[in-house]
């Protein structure tokens, strides 16, 4: 039996394929687990995706709604953006949050650590639960058209089981939460 933690791949050479603010793609010439020549291609993601899942007194919480070019296609999803990887990943949800949503939270707990597609990418995403809110105004950034959405936990539970919300960070942290809650643990 072989030691299943040791990396079976060997990288022969690298090239990147496309590069942009945002993510840059590599095509690796590689031997693969079996030993044979192959090819391997890699999405780097410059920024960390950062999800908050803000929770009032009474477990209701926001969604954000908006077309995903990729998807074509209209998503609810918690408050979800990007931060920097040389910035604190709080500092980046809080300025999302308030971007988003309008709210600032004083009260910040983080919810879960996530690799979200890592067959492809080295992609993480960090997810906060959020109390003790304060609302303001929010003010999203000029490309982005967002509709919101205010909703007890439970409903939002409700439609990532029905299947309306499939976004990878907002199911992973709403199921959590959900759990967390039911279990008196928030």
């Amino acid at each position: 039996m072989s030691d299943s933690k040791k990396n079976p791949w060997k990288t022969i050479s690298s090239n990147v394929e496309y590069d942009n603010a945002w993510i840059k793609v590599t095509e690796h010439k590689v031997l693969n687990a079996a030993g044979n020549n192959g090819i391997y291609g890699v999405v780097h993601f410059k920024n960390i995706a950062i999800g908050i899942i803000p929770l009032d007194e009474n477990n209701n919480t926001w969604l954000v709604g908006q077309h995903r070019f990729p998807l074509n296609k209209f998503s609810w999803e918690i408050c979800e953006g990007g931060g920097k990887h040389n910035v604190d990943p709080i500092e980046s949800a809080k300025r999302e949050l308030l971007e988003e949503l309008g709210i600032k939270a004083n009260s910040w707990r983080k919810l879960l650590d996530m690799h979200l597609s890592n067959s492809v990418s080295d992609e993480v995403g960090i997810i906060y639960i959020v109390k003790d809110l304060e609302y303001f105004e929010p003010e999203p950034d000029e490309d982005e058209v967002l509709s919101l959405k205010k909703l007890h936990i439970n409903e939002a539970y409700e439609m990532v089981m029905n299947g309306e919300i499939t976004d990878s960070l907002s199911v992973a942290g709403i199921l959590k939460t959900k759990i967390l809650i039911d279990n008196r643990q928030i």
